[in-house]
């Protein structure tokens, strides 16, 4: 489950250390360069509902291993891309095949464990998506400045054949598939059936309450480049960069944060995960950097424990033979989440810089632990199947 992580992660936002080089390269913008990153999350938020709905049909393990195959050969061919648009549409195919993975593995490990360990299955395959944001970042930028950008390409697919190819080994065939198979909604239903779900209450909080997650660590890291790129600190872009080695406490954090859900629920676990990402948050406000970064580390290790928490609940909140549309609905949220979060909090900044953009990330924070409180109670019996439709 953590290889999973791991090689879903590794290539998606694997150019954002590479911009300013590309931009050079390409003779374009750096909004243009941009669209490198956000083209491949634009992809996995277009193709999660989709992909979600397709694959109740097909074994969970097929699709996971075809997924991360898939991944793997427009990686290769973006480092082959001679305009920057080629670039662009490599990286928009990179997302489209990522949530075959995402979706699939939250509904296979709730089929395949079971309920009082899936939230500590869950923590490690968290846990393996921080180390591959993470390792792909900065294998890009190291390779890209030892030898040159494409090389990079070449060497995450690699990483990434192999990573897959051991998944393919590794990873149990799914138990009891026939009557989920039987069950599953045809693409032709697919509307039909988000339609169900969306009435839903303690699913619909689940994907808002997603949406929040990515939010605030996009939000966060943005926006507070700016803060720090400003006096008093005057950081340059490599010190910047660094900042993401931040994401490797949540390699620790997560899987025990995993064990102590297990223990006192999904409520006091998504509870206590938004409070130390609001903690985190308020921390960057404070003058040294050292606190800033400790206020950085508490703020991913929150998200991870609550993207923990999201993704057990889907097992709760979502019916029977419906699992992996929600999972695919929920990625779409959660994503869309990052997208309006490199955009929104602009406006608290021309207002008041970088505390007005804390105080709103802060606002948003405690309107999706009121969703939780009051939508994740236990709910009332959850049919096994929504109704034929």
């Amino acid at each position: 489950m953590a290889l999973c992580g791991v090689c879903a992660f590794l290539e998606l936002y694997c150019t954002q250390p590479l911009l300013p080089l590309l931009e050079g390269v390409f003779h374009a913008s750096k909004t243009a360069v941009g669209l490198t990153v956000s083209a491949a999350t634009l992809g996995v938020a277009m193709s999660a509902p989709v992909f979600g709905a397709l694959a109740e049909r097909l074994p969970r393990k097929h699709v996971i291993v075809g997924s991360l195959l898939g991944i793997c050969l427009p990686t290769f061919l973006a480092a082959s891309a001679t305009s920057l648009w080629q670039l662009v549409i490599w990286r928009f195919l990179q997302g489209v095949t990522v949530p075959g993975v995402v979706a699939v593995v939250i509904t296979y490990v709730g089929e395949e464990w079971p309920p009082e360990r899936v939230a500590l299955i869950m923590s490690f395959y968290v846990s393996g998506t921080a180390l591959g944001g993470f390792t792909g970042r900065f294998v890009a930028g190291v390779l890209a400045d030892w030898w040159n950008w494409r090389v990079s390409f070449l060497a995450l697919g690699g990483v990434a054949l192999v990573g897959a190819t051991m998944v393919a080994v590794w990873l149990p065939k799914g138990r009891g598939r026939e009557a989920a198979v039987h069950a599953a909604g045809t693409l032709a239903r697919f509307p039909h059936q988000v339609q169900a779900l969306f009435r839903l209450p303690r699913l619909v909080a689940t994907f808002a309450v997603g949406f929040n997650v990515l939010f605030s660590l996009v939000g966060v890291f943005t926006w507070i480049t700016f803060h720090l790129a400003a006096l008093p600190y005057g950081l340059s872009s490599t010190a910047l960069s660094s900042l993401f080695f931040v994401y490797l406490i949540g390699l620790v954090v997560t899987p025990i944060a995993g064990w102590v859900i297990t223990r006192v629920g999904l409520r006091a676990g998504i509870t206590g995960a938004i409070c130390i990402s609001i903690t985190g948050v308020l921390l960057t406000l404070a003058r040294p950097l050292p606190v800033i970064l400790a206020g950085l580390a508490m703020l991913c290790s929150g998200v991870f424990i609550a993207q923990t928490a999201n993704s057990s609940n889907l097992r709760v909140a979502a019916p029977a033979g419906t699992r992996v549309t929600a999972a695919g609905l929920y990625i779409t949220s959660y994503y869309m989440g990052g997208t309006a979060a490199g955009v929104v909090p602009g406006i608290f900044w021309a207002l008041g810089k970088w505390p007005a953009c804390v105080a709103f990330i802060v606002a948003m924070e405690l309107i999706a632990l009121t969703i939780a409180l009051v939508s994740w109670r236990t709910p009332r019996a959850v049919p096994a199947e929504l109704p034929a439709l």
